[in-house]
């Protein structure tokens, strides 16, 4: 069955949805996720990109990305997710692929449906039931979106 094309955007925001490859782990301590944030940032910078929100679960990735144009979302979602695999492969002496498959997209329009997504995206964690309040889990937007909490992967206040 052939891949659909994406569906991309010039001027606009995506969440962005990566799952683990047969729903594994992607993120086994504390250093493997500050690893993925580091590449966020990394990327993000180097191609001109906006993060207006964040989750990092256990086995899936939540990103709402504002790329400068479509063609750098690509690049970006082509760096992270390569390089993270390839870290992550070498450290815990893994081989084959670390993703289920290629990314998710979904065009997100800046309006109220913008901050409804980085809600949707932050409350991921307490839906999971690994914690109760989104400012709780160390790996989320949440506390840097609402609470103020410096957090150097944020680019915009989504309210």
């Amino acid at each position: 069955m052939p891949i659909r094309p994406r569906v991309l955007i010039d001027r606009a925001s995506y969440h962005i949805v990566v799952r683990g490859n047969q729903r594994q782990e992607t993120f086994k301590e504390d250093k493997d996720y500050l690893k993925y944030l580091g590449l966020v940032k990394k990327y993000k910078t180097k191609y001109g990109a906006k993060i207006y929100a964040y989750c990092l679960m256990t086995n899936h990735i939540h990103l709402l990305i504002d790329p400068s144009n479509k063609d750098t979302l690509k690049k970006i979602m082509h760096g992270i997710p390569m390089s993270y695999a390839k870290y992550f492969n070498y450290k815990y002496r893994k081989s084959g692929h670390l993703w289920q498959s290629r990314y998710k997209n979904y065009v997100i329009q800046k309006d109220q449906y913008l901050i409804n997504c980085a809600t949707y995206i932050e409350m991921n964690p307490v839906r999971a039931k690994m914690c109760q309040r989104p400012e709780d889990y160390p790996w989320c937007s949440y506390g840097g979106r609402i609470i103020g909490k410096p957090d150097e992967i944020l680019d915009g206040y989504v309210f």
